[in-house]
């Protein structure tokens, strides 16, 4: 999905991308020639020491990518080594008489990429030689008896094969290929790429490395980079180092990919190639380029192309010192197979991914996956992928919500799924100080928030840390909650929100249920047995009816209050506020006073999802906006009726969007102090109608989850001391784990759930006193009842929950489509 709000940070936006202090001085002479421009920047990157260039870009990295450095789990698929160029350092490229069979067979790459799978993979790249046809009668007559005429043609087969059958993300290095080909390609694959190697001319001369290999034309290459930012591909390219090309040909080609990428911003990644000799070629005795030099060119390739872009340099071509590339200021190491070999350089092996991990962590960098299409790229998908639904709905499948790799696969609402540790480490300086500030109970910014929201690493223990260490602070070793009973009347909406698995169309049995609509004896028998069993609350909501009205809501709570006066009745989301304003021509106010002396004790903060509209727009378009939810709960604050506050994340959203939603929950209780606590709603995918048509994330990672109630208990500080962890989306588990984390309540018992169970959640519909009681001193922490608006419950209300009886079986009174008013309504009002 796109969200305009946040285009200054995309890959869109290339002229807000910093560059180094040299780089903007040149952007100020664009009529200068990409050689006159090289020839100023290279006098000033040799005028400065090595020392200084790499400690420039790695002030660069942090900048724009902070502590992470990514790499693609990948598996390598050689679709034909056939080309019809011959350069002089290949040995990937050879004759039809050395191999088997001219291309790999569709049942080949199916098993190659299905070991990727089994590994852990999300890329199948696709490397192979440029149109061999052209050259070789053997691939000619191998395609046709595949039954395709052209190599891309058959390529663009295997993409949709190996996607179809695997769900693996295609990556394509094609070499040189038309703009159609390239289009082509485009609806089957998330990115594609070509080295520039090198812009210079002179290479392609008799006795060059490019001598004899016509797609190795710096303009046909250039034509082509060019292309793919005409069709809005994902970009890979960048320049190969040692093969006779002068440092001032180097610049030139980073200079020309950066004119490139600052006109059409598709360029993903630039990587930064060292040559290696290998026997059996024209250049396997030319000398390598050293560690001095790849090093100097990486840190001249960020500094060039300014923080944002992501600049690779392979680890596996730098052996046991590939841990020294990370000086250079790069923050991708490229694709690593757990299966293939490097087929383009076999000599030199990947390195293991634990070794990969511990050369990353003694940097004090976080390795995190990611997919062969990059965050950036990923997250602004209208712009940068096909409309082709299986890509688009496989990259959210993968994605957390950040756009890396998802780390593990825990789900909120699924058992028998283990919950990761988080992985330990230094915390950052950077993180410390947001710490420090949020304990102060400064308000941090939006884009300080979602900083933290990124966290990996060491950041995340420190910042659970901190938020347990405050939670301590503010509210000691008790943890409460309430014994309740959710009543959710109707099941029946006219609203289309695309993660309700729970609502049901007013006419229709079809969606996972029959629609009811309880009857008002129903409602009030429900609310006895609650008493009876140790309740203290009822909390009523259900779907929009399109018969209800406000009078059908002041129904509702009289039947609770007529039932039993005692109970505290929690009823009644925004939007059901609004409908009932409506209906009955009253304004917010006055239906809320109406409410509050019928008896209603408080609201439920639902309805909020994500307070952020461009979010709204795509998960609710038909519900109340961000500031309308502010309204109706801040009017209710003011005439006296406390509420909850809520988030549902883990869908379609980002951090910036959560950072959003946070400050405007706590700039409304700064102003109004009507909120009693702060809840978290994971996102449960399993039912969820967006999620069936592959348009959201199966929910948030446990990183996620972890996260966002600690962040939430630092940056709402001081002005709301409660954060509650949802047991029946978290488990048992989860909250335990949460209850280290900043949370200090468990919410309610919750007899008779039945929105979260209707999303697919398997965490049962009750936790009772007696196993709530039992999870929290397993903690060694102290169990409180409480009630709704955290007063200490009575000794009469205790001791009634721990001999609840069974619960009776439940009526749900079938809805009647044709009746046109709603029961009882008279006697409401």
């Amino acid at each position: 999905m796109t969200f305009n709000r946040e285009l200054s940070e995309s890959a869109d936006v290339r002229g807000q991308d910093r560059a180094g202090s040299v780089m903007l001085q040149v952007q100020d002479e664009p009529h200068q020639s990409i050689y006159e421009q090289a020839d100023v920047l290279l006098a000033k990157f040799e005028a400065t020491p090595l020392a200084q260039l790499l400690s420039q870009a790695r002030a660069l990295r942090e900048e724009g990518h902070g502590r992470v450095v990514s790499y693609s789990r990948k598996v390598f698929i050689p679709l034909t080594r056939l080309c019809r160029d011959t350069c002089a350092y290949c040995t990937f490229a050879t004759v039809p008489s050395k191999l088997k069979s001219a291309f790999l067979s569709p049942e080949e790459v199916l098993s190659i990429a299905k070991s990727g799978v089994d590994a852990g993979c999300h890329e199948a790249l696709f490397t192979l030689g440029d149109k061999p046809e052209l050259r070789y009668e053997a691939a000619r007559v191998a395609l046709a008896e595949l039954g395709y005429s052209s190599t891309v043609e058959y390529l663009t087969a295997m993409c949709s094969l190996v996607m179809k059958e695997t769900g693996l993300l295609p990556h394509v290095n094609a070499g040189v290929m038309t703009e159609a080909e390239m289009a082509q390609l485009r609806a089957v694959s998330v990115s594609q790429g070509i080295m520039l190697e090198s812009v210079s001319d002179r290479l392609c001369e008799k006795g060059g490395p490019h001598y004899g290999s016509p797609d190795k034309v710096p303009e046909v290459r250039l034509a082509m980079i060019a292309s793919a930012g005409r069709l809005g591909i994902p970009f890979t390219s960048g320049i190969l180092i040692g093969i006779g090309e002068t440092r001032r040909e180097r610049v030139a080609s980073l200079l020309a990919l950066h004119r490139l990428h600052w006109q059409y911003g598709h360029l993903q990644e630039i990587i930064i190639q060292n040559f290696r000799s290998k026997p059996d070629t024209r250049m396997a005795s030319n000398e390598e380029p050293g560690m001095d030099e790849l090093l100097w060119t990486a840190a001249v390739a960020r500094i060039i192309f300014g923080a944002k872009m992501n600049i690779q340099v392979p680890p596996n071509l730098s052996y046991d010192r590939f841990s020294m590339l990370l000086q250079a200021g790069i923050n991708d190491w490229g694709g690593v197979s757990p299966v293939t070999p490097d087929h383009v350089n076999p000599e030199a092996p990947w390195p293991d991914l634990n070794r990969l991990e511990t050369a990353t962590a003694g940097a004090g960098l976080n390795l995190v996956a990611r997919l062969a299409i990059y965050p950036d790229f990923a997250q602004n998908a209208d712009k940068w992928l096909s409309s082709e639904p299986a890509l688009r709905t496989q990259v959210l499948r993968f994605s957390d919500a950040s756009g890396f790799v998802r780390d593990d696969d825990w789900a909120p609402g699924l058992s028998g799924i283990s919950i990761p540790k988080m992985q330990g480490g230094r915390s950052t300086s950077s993180v410390e100080r947001l710490i420090a500030r949020s304990l102060s109970g400064v308000r941090l910014s939006e884009r300080e928030i979602a900083d933290l929201f990124e966290a990996r690493g060491g950041d995340v223990e420190a910042i659970s840390v901190a938020a347990d260490d405050l939670r301590q602070k503010v509210c000691g070793d008790v943890v409460r909650y309430v014994v309740n009973r959710n009543i959710n009347y109707t099941n029946v909406c006219t609203f289309k929100c695309g993660f309700c698995a729970f609502s049901k169309g007013k006419l229709s049995e079809q969606f996972r249920g029959t629609p009811y609509d309880l009857s008002l004896e129903e409602v009030a028998r429900r609310a006895r047995e609650a008493w009876d069993r140790g309740a203290s609350e009822v909390c009523m909501q259900g779907g929009i009816n399109p018969h209800y009205t406000g009078a059908t809501y002041l129904s509702l709570l009289k039947a609770v209050k007529d039932a039993v006066p005692e109970m505290h009745v929690h009823a009644f989301s925004p939007l059901e506020v609004s409908q009932g304003a409506a209906t009955l021509g009253l304004s917010i106010r006055a239906f809320l006073e109406q409410l509050r002396d019928a008896g209603l004790g408080s609201l439920p903060g639902t309805a909020a999802e994500i307070l952020d509209d461009e979010v709204r727009a795509q998960i609710c378009p038909d519900k109340l906006s961000e500031r309308q939810w502010l309204e109706i709960v801040g009017t209710a604050h003011e005439v006296g009726l406390r509420t909850t506050s809520t988030i549902m994340f883990g869908h379609l959203e980002r951090p910036i969007h959560w950072a959003r939603h946070l400050l405007a929950i706590r700039d409304l209780q700064e102003r109004t102090g009507g909120f009693t606590e702060f809840v978290p709603l994971p996102f449960v995918h399993m039912e969820a109608p967006l999620y069936s048509r592959g348009m959201t994330r199966r929910g948030p990672t446990w990183r996620e989850v972890q996260l966002m109630h600690s962040i939430a208990r630092l940056v709402l500080h001081p002005l709301i001391p409660n954060i509650q962890a949802s047991w029946v989306k978290l488990g048992t588990e989860g909250v335990t784990r949460l209850l280290r984390a900043g949370v200090n309540d468990l919410g309610g018992t919750l007899m008779n759930e039945s929105i979260s169970r209707a999303a697919g959640t398997q965490h049962g519909q009750e936790l009772g006193p007696q196993a709530m009681e039992a999870l929290i001193a397993s903690l060694g922490r102290i169990p409180q009842q409480r009630t709704t608006l955290y007063t200490p419950i009575s000794q009469e209300r205790r001791e009634a929950s721990f001999r609840a009886a069974t619960l009776a079986d439940v009526v749900q009174t079938p809805f009647r489509a044709k009746r046109k008013a709603p029961r009882n309504e008279t006697q409401a009002v």
